[in-house]
């Protein structure tokens, strides 16, 4: 499902295979009400959350794409005692074992440099934009509107380890009559040094609303739609990314559960103290269970080659998408809180837990 949203509008669109009753009335309600709770609730911003209008536009998904993905407990009868063959692949995969959702290539990426195993230029930027939601939502800063996002540069040595932070940027809407300097003032105080907490130092360069102002924000200044954000929502530039975006995509697409498993993956090596960094890439055709491809890159830092690596991991993990599910406990209502703040370094999620790690370490016999 995709949802795209301008000024005072809202279109929610896709593809879907459900047993729920999901009639327009409801659908509508819970778009009204996740509007009002980000803070679109007033019709100076021009887009609120009783006014804009609303377009549903779901269908049934292809069963050329179900038929590769479902497992018998939840396939169509025309579907069941089939085996399909991709690619010419000697290795047929019955129906009863569930497929990927899509093709492609899914990274994982961790490193030491931070207790949550990220990035932290990336781990300090979600820091910031949750610290400014804090703010808006308390009244304590009560002329900052809901649009606003954050970045920030830090200084690596040599030997690729963080040395400082350099600089931080704030972008924030707000409102008309709010002077630059009290808001510079209030955003570096309020905001900026409790976010950066014993790294904040007097001389890093700040710059908050770089244009001068920043009143139209929201979907009134810039429209907006799902899938546009996969760098924020991942690891800031550091590590690749295969192109597929995580939001609005159930388990069974391996653009999301394949990534949440890359990451579960590379964080627990890093944890197990194997690498201090470490990247993992797997590869899917759509329909087939087993990935096509494993690849481990841990940056000259791993100490045991990155050949053992990959075999471990295959000894270990199970990287068919049903057991990624079953493993992650992905068939959960959890995933509202991916929608800001980064997917990853949260320890709310099963993904980020480290409870592999102990396993890991003694089958790299450390």
């Amino acid at each position: 499902m995709e949802t795209l949203v301008t000024t005072d509008f809202v279109l929610v669109s896709g593809e879907v295979k459900t047993k729920a009753t999901l009639d327009e009335e409801s659908q509508e309600k819970l778009v009204r009400e996740t509007i009002r709770e980000i803070g679109y609730n007033d019709a100076d911003l021009k887009f609120d959350a009783d006014s804009c209008e609303v377009r549903l536009m779901l269908h049934a998904q292809s069963p050329d794409i179900g038929q590769g993905v479902s497992s018998d407990a939840d396939a169509g009868e025309e579907s069941k005692g089939q085996t399909r063959r991709c690619l010419g692949d000697d290795a047929s995969v019955s129906s009863t074992e569930q497929g990927a959702g899509d093709q492609g290539l899914m990274f994982g990426y961790a490193t030491d440099e931070t207790d949550e195993k990220m990035p932290m230029p990336i781990l300090y930027a979600h820091r910031l934009t949750r610290r400014l939601a804090q703010v808006r939502k308390d009244k304590s800063l009560p002329w900052i509107r809901p649009d606003g996002k954050s970045q920030v540069s830090v200084r690596y040595e040599d030997d690729g380890r963080p040395a400082r932070v350099e600089s931080v940027l704030i972008a924030t809407q707000h409102a008309p009559d709010v002077s630059p300097d009290e808001m510079e003032r209030r955003i570096t105080q309020d905001v900026i040094k409790p976010a950066l907490g014993p790294d904040w130092q007097d001389d890093i360069r700040v710059r908050i609303n770089c244009t001068g102002k920043f009143v139209i924000g929201g979907p009134h200044g810039d429209t907006g739609l799902t899938g546009r954000k996969i760098i924020v929502d991942t690891y800031g530039g550091f590590g690749r990314h295969g192109g597929g975006a995580f939001s609005g995509k159930d388990p069974s697409k391996v653009d999301r559960s394949a990534c949440y498993m890359c990451r579960y993956i590379a964080k627990n090596l890093v944890a197990a103290g194997i690498a201090a960094r470490c990247e993992v890439q797997l590869a899917y055709a759509i329909g087939v269970a087993e990935p096509v491809s494993l690849y481990v890159n841990s940056f000259g830092t791993g100490r045991i080659p990155d050949e053992d690596i990959v075999r471990i991991i295959r000894d270990n993990f199970d990287l068919r998408p049903a057991a990624i599910i079953s493993r992650l406990r992905l068939k959960r209502p959890i995933y509202k809180k991916t929608a800001a703040y980064g997917h990853f370094g949260r320890p709310e999620f099963s993904w980020e837990q480290t409870d592999a790690a102990d396993q890991l370490r003694k089958a790299a016999g450390l």
